[in-house]
């Protein structure tokens, strides 16, 4: 089971605005602190609402203020202020970045899923930098190709800079995407695939020697399937589920700025 820490609940919890009180009185607001454990303690164990301990308040409570945190962007942006921690450190290596997906089955259904041979569910696109921070994550149907997908993650770009390149395997070997970031600046790096004919072929061999470093992604979605609320998607809506995940990423970037 993963903790976390109390240095790390101080500074999620102060990047949360207080709920407002009613100046006619009433009932006193819920406990922040027990409510953003409560929430790391589904995001961990990956339990369903009605089995949160009692300790962290009411599953409602908690459950409602999660909700709502959401929706007003509160999970994003405290993922956009850490991230912007780790950039003012100097901490991003974005000489190289590295990208890949994973899929998360979607038990319960609901927006924003896509059926697959192996059912619906969703896909968690991840962007690290060359010492495997996130630097951009995103989530999408999960019948999209990857390859399509990799424009639509520089709207969630967490450092101004952007990558001098990126790299990722066989999925992402299309001429499309390679010209498309190049028009950015950005240089597209992977394999071919098998189907590629000799006189088709664009990626010279001494760039591709990058891709041997590609385990640097594959360890940073383990690091997110250690939340098992990540690998199964029980949310019906896209955006609380997207709420975890920036939470998550909160958490991974927080490991750099707090040690």
């Amino acid at each position: 089971m993963l903790r976390i820490s109390e240095e790390e609940l101080d500074w999620v919890c102060d990047r949360i605005p207080d709920p407002p009180r009613s100046p006619l009185g009433g009932r006193p607001p819920a406990d922040k602190r027990k409510v953003v454990a409560g929430i790391f303690w589904i995001l961990d164990n990956g339990a369903k609402w009605k089995d949160l301990p009692a300790k962290y308040g009411s599953k409602s409570t908690v459950h409602r203020w999660f909700k709502k945190w959401v929706e007003t962007g509160v999970f994003e942006s405290i993922m956009r202020d850490a991230g912007r921690c780790v950039e003012e450190r100097g901490e991003y290596r974005l000489y190289e970045c590295f990208v890949d997906a994973t899929f998360s089955k979607a038990k319960g259904g609901g927006d924003g899923i896509g059926c697959t041979k192996v059912g619906k569910g969703v896909k968690i696109m991840v962007l690290v930098d060359a010492r495997g921070l996130p630097v951009a994550v995103d989530t999408a149907p999960a019948n999209r190709h990857e390859s399509h997908l990799v424009q639509q993650m520089f709207d969630f770009m967490l450092p101004a800079e952007q990558p001098e390149r990126i790299i990722g395997d066989k999925a992402y070997d299309d001429d499309g995407l390679d010209a498309d970031l190049a028009n950015k600046g950005i240089e597209m790096i992977s394999p071919h695939r098998s189907n590629r004919r000799p006189e088709n072929k664009t990626q010279d061999g001494r760039p591709l020697r990058r891709y041997s470093r590609r385990w640097t992604v594959e360890r940073t979605i383990a690091w997110l399937q250690h939340f098992r609320r990540l690998c199964i998607r029980w949310e019906r809506s896209t955006t609380l589920f997207q709420g975890f995940l920036h939470f998550t990423c909160t958490l991974l970037l927080l490991r750099e700025v707090l040690g």
